[in-house]
């Protein structure tokens, strides 16, 4: 949907907001915040013109009472029959490839890793700076890790030792100080037969949590490094 239909720029970051929110309400303050750094002394006839021109625009869709934008006591809330949320589908898909990947269900940790990582990389409202726009980004960020690291891990299993090897080293230059990234590449790195280079992850790793943190990988890293190290014993 055009920025024009939804009453421009800021009613476009009022639908997502609610949307980012749904079904939960929202207060007023927390809307005028998400629009505004500094609200201008007439935010709340603002936010009243946006509200109704997105209510219109619901209408228009075919979105009747009691869905909408249902407001009560100083709060909105979004409510939207069969509404599918981009961001809460990555996590689900996420948690599921996680899930599987425990259960050793490969094929269906392989579907919704890969679900989860190509929706978690599309571009979220890339020309907003809002902290609230920022937090999105942030969590489907880690949702993108969780299901790279999940599609490195599979393809480890399977002897597609390459794959295993891009999607960890993608999650490591991305978040260098993701330990998981470090441990799926030292994983993999061994499980292709190049124990020299696993041992150079880590190495790696080491020194920028040293240089950077001053403290060391924690023991799970070091345990994967140890163990890579007794198994070329």
């Amino acid at each position: 949907m055009r920025d024009g239909a939804l009453g421009g720029r800021q009613g476009r970051l009022v639908f997502v907001f609610l949307m980012s929110r749904a079904p939960h309400p929202v207060s007023r303050d927390e809307l005028v915040r998400a629009l505004w750094k500094t609200p201008p002394p007439s935010a709340d006839a603002a936010l009243n013109a946006i509200i109704s021109k997105l209510r219109r625009v619901l209408r228009t869709a075919g979105v009747a009472a009691p869905n909408g934008i249902v407001c009560d006591v100083g709060t909105y809330r979004l409510t939207l029959p069969s509404a599918w949320v981009d961001v809460d589908a990555a996590k689900t898909a996420a948690d599921r490839a996680e899930g599987a990947l425990r259960s050793g269900k490969l094929s269906d940790a392989w579907a919704n890793a890969n679900v989860a990582a190509a929706i978690a990389r599309q571009p979220f409202l890339p020309d907003e700076s809002a902290p609230w726009v920022q937090r999105v980004r942030d969590i489907l960020a880690r949702v993108w890790r969780r299901g790279m690291l999940v599609l490195s891990d599979v393809s480890t299993r399977n002897d597609e030792h390459e794959l295993g090897i891009q999607y960890a080293a993608d999650v490591a230059a991305a978040e260098p100080f993701d330990e998981l990234a470090c441990q799926a590449l030292m994983r993999a790195h061994a499980a292709a037969g190049n124990r020299a280079e696993a041992l150079r992850v880590y190495a790696k790793c080491r020194k920028l949590f040293r240089d950077e943190l001053g403290a060391e990988p924690s023991e799970k890293t070091a345990n994967v490094f140890l163990s890579i190290l007794k198994a070329h014993a």
